[in-house]
């Protein structure tokens, strides 16, 4: 296509965008989530109304919420596709900030637009610009900096044909997949540029698949091939990668069971007989002894997280061999790992045609079987509870389990039910979403949007304490707007429990987690049905965990969010036997109590287990 097509720089960036196409012939990025002020209402929000449904534009209520959709989206997509999101400068800006950095760590894709300030500076400083009194070139977007994997400041028209493709570029690789961030001058949008015509030709963005180098794929089928005890990590990549039967094929092919990461959860259905549960702080008696056994652990898509790990204290056998499977350099090499760089599918059928007939044999399965009864007992309801009881966790986990089948998801992101999902709940096949890189609290309710936008056709179940949902729940409004149903299971414990629990484990007093240990004139009485009913959603109280399997029920025939509260018990409950292992929280080494003294002894004895290096 010869000649060239006069528009602004944001009318480029839309028309552009709108062209990059997936291999299933959809828009990779599907639409943008934007909320507009002075620094890009007149300029993309101009080309963006003129693009409609070409490049649909949909309005969140809060910045920081509408990339926390996006990135779920990108997430329940298995990164084959993802959004944008536009705020204007300053606050709108910085607001982005918090989900970038999520983004980041998770290697989810997103892409983010906030307008900037003038490239030319005339009229500075404008509204809500930041001014650095050092140096001329900073803005608030720097901000964004540390936490995208690919950034651009625009500041001419034609520098879109450059930035883009890079965007791109970042946005579809395996290796650095993470959030982009374009900060957009708002003279810029506005500016006409002649662009190539050819610029705009719809082009297609594969998801590569890297081979492995011979020389390590030789080596780590050496290593596998000589193990009596090995165990697999099954990570985040996996999922990514497509690569949930391959590893359903190459565990059972080579008896090698297989214990997961919080993004590793549901690569295979908990009723797989290779799948031991999950494994580390959060990790179950079957797994956890897995990893203490191994004589070579073998990650699978996985940055080693500290849960994972338990500090680096978990994978415990004198001599044991550490492999990691990564698309990137960066996870690969950790903590003297042996690296096989590749995609997770393509690794584990070249290790498998490598490894031939090899069979391991060391894993007990009425191990795995003793400990999937276990968890049915404690998330099975109490008898005989006396009046005025509040239900612990489990036994929510176990009414919602009971209530939905193998097609629901359940979601989370931050307090007590990250761990305690990851433990008990039993998913089918793709059935666990959980934010757990960055841990967010207020991730919930607007990732359980963007999932649901993924997967209409799943039961989206959303876990939120209430803590996270005073932080952030406005995007409720935008999912009754929409008419976008899922089911948030809000459990009132009256502050931040899990923090809370923590505290007290590290030796501390009660202070400042639940409300009422804060300096307050009077404990707050929230009611959270109210709330979310003023938003426009279904709310309802349960009665009790027999009331909570009902309502899950009958939420499945509307079109709007269900929010169904339930009072739950703020102290950890019974201990659930061998469960969980170590974490390294730092206990002060000073201290006047003997509460103090004797956290700080358990925390030296966790500390003299670590091995941080290979």
């Amino acid at each position: 296509m010869n000649g060239t097509i006069r528009l602004t720089a944001a009318q480029a960036m839309v028309k552009w965008l709108s062209a990059q196409m997936t291999e299933e012939g959809e828009r990779f990025v599907d639409g943008i989530w934007a909320i507009f002020g002075h620094g890009n209402v007149a300029g993309l929000g101009e080309a963006l109304e003129k693009a409609g449904n070409g490049f649909p534009t949909w309005r969140g209520q809060n910045e920081q919420t509408m990339a926390h959709t996006a990135i779920a989206y990108a997430k329940g997509m298995k990164r084959r596709r993802c959004m944008a999101v536009t705020s204007s400068i300053g606050p709108g800006a910085t607001n982005m900030v918090t989900a970038a950095a999520l983004a980041h760590v998770n290697r989810l894709p997103v892409l983010l637009i906030p307008g900037d300030v003038f490239a030319n500076r005339r009229p500075d400083p404008v509204l809500q610009q930041v001014e650095d009194f050092e140096d001329g070139t900073v803005s608030a977007n720097d901000c964004f900096r540390p936490v995208s994997r690919y950034f651009d400041r625009i500041t001419r028209p034609e520098q879109l044909l450059t930035a883009l493709p890079r965007a791109m570029a970042t946005l579809t690789d395996p290796a650095s997949c993470g959030p982009v961030t374009l900060s957009f001058c708002q003279d810029v949008q506005a500016e006409g540029y002649d662009y190539p015509a050819a610029f705009f030709e719809p082009r297609v963005w594969y998801i590569r698949r890297p081979e492995p180098d011979l020389r390590e794929l030789d080596g780590v089928a050496t290593l596998i091939a000589a193990a009596k005890a090995p165990v697999i990590i099954a990570g985040g990549g996996t999922i990514y990668a497509g690569a949930e039967q391959l590893l359903a094929d190459f565990a059972t092919r080579h008896g090698i069971p297989v214990v997961e990461t919080q993004a590793g959860k549901s690569a295979l259905a908990q009723a797989h007989p290779m799948n031991f549960g999950a494994c580390g702080v959060d990790g179950s008696a079957a797994a956890n002894a897995l990893c203490a056994q191994a004589d070579v652990v073998i990650g699978v898509g996985t940055r080693f997280q500290d849960f994972t790990t338990g500090s680096w204290s978990l994978f415990s056998r004198p001599g044991r061999t550490l492999i990691s499977i990564n698309v990137a350099a960066y996870d690969a090499m950790k903590h003297g790992a042996v690296p096989l760089m590749a995609d997770a599918g393509v690794a584990l059928e070249r290790l498998s045609a490598r490894l031939g007939g090899y069979k391991a044999t060391a894993h007990d399965p009425a191990a795995r079987s003793a400990w999937l009864d276990a968890v049915t007992a404690h998330c099975a309801p109490r008898g005989d509870v006396p009046a005025g009881y509040r239900p612990m966790d489990c036994e929510v986990i176990g009414a919602v389990q009971r209530a939905t089948g193998d097609d629901a998801i359940a979601m989370c992101a931050a307090g007590t039910m990250p761990g305690a999902l990851k433990l008990l709940w039993q998913p089918g096949q793709g059935g666990y979403h959980m934010e757990y890189g960055y841990s967010c609290m207020g991730y919930e309710i607007a990732g359980a949007m963007g999932l649901k936008l993924a997967r209409p056709e799943r039961e989206v179940i959303c876990f939120v304490g209430d803590g996270s949902y005073m932080m952030a729940n406005s995007e409720l409004a935008t999912a009754v707007m929409r008419r976008i149903p899922f089911t948030v299971v809000l459990t009132d414990n009256r502050g931040f429990g899990c923090i809370n629990r923590l505290q007290q484990g590290c030796g501390g007093e009660a202070f400042n987690n639940l409300y009422k240990d804060c300096n307050i004139a009077a404990e707050p009485q929230i009611d959270y049905v109210a709330h979310a009913a003023a938003m426009g959603a279904h709310a309802v109280k349960a009665r009790d965990i027999a009331d909570l399997e009902d309502q899950i029920a009958a939420a499945r025939g509307r079109n709007i969010p269900t929010v169904i509260v339930i009072e739950t018990d703020p102290t950890e409950g019974p201990s659930f036997g061998e469960a969980g292992h170590w974490w390294d929280v730092a206990v002060p080494e000073v201290g006047a109590t003997e509460k103090l003294k004797q956290a700080y002894a358990r925390y030296l004895d966790g500390v003299a287990r670590q091995s941080l290096v290979n």
